[in-house]
């Protein structure tokens, strides 16, 4: 799965994993002080992610409902290939050893990453 979706797209898409069904009026306002959107705006991009498929939406009378069409879990995953692929060809080692290079990890990340490596070497025995 591959969406490409642009960054405005992905604000969009999280808030209907926050709260969804959304209506146009709904997404516009709850973006009010957090973007300079419009209701237009919120209109094309809403069209846009209807055309990807990453969203659908269900006609109420004269309002529309929209949905998202994938999962957090997916698309986050499907977005973390896409940026390993582009940035560090496909390697985490890689990301992670630029990381600890630009010490960008604290004590917690790396405790955490221990943990996870430990969970991920549980299920691979």
């Amino acid at each position: 799965m591959n969406m490409n979706l642009t960054d405005a797209e992905w604000k969009i898409i999280a808030k209907l994993w926050e709260n969804e069904p959304m209506t146009i009026m709904q997404l516009t306002a709850s973006f009010k002080g957090e973007t300079d959107w419009s209701k237009s705006t919120v209109i094309t991009l809403l069209k846009r992610m209807t055309e990807k498929k990453a969203i659908y939406y269900v006609q109420d009378g004269r309002t529309k409902r929209y949905y998202s069409l994938v999962k957090k879990t997916a698309a986050a995953a499907a977005e973390t290939k896409t940026f390993l692929d582009k940035i560090y060809n496909g390697s985490i080692g890689m990301m992670l050893s630029a990381m600890v290079e630009q010490e960008q990890l604290s004590k917690e990340d790396i405790d955490e990453l221990y943990a996870i490596l430990k969970k991920a070497g549980e299920k691979n025995d």
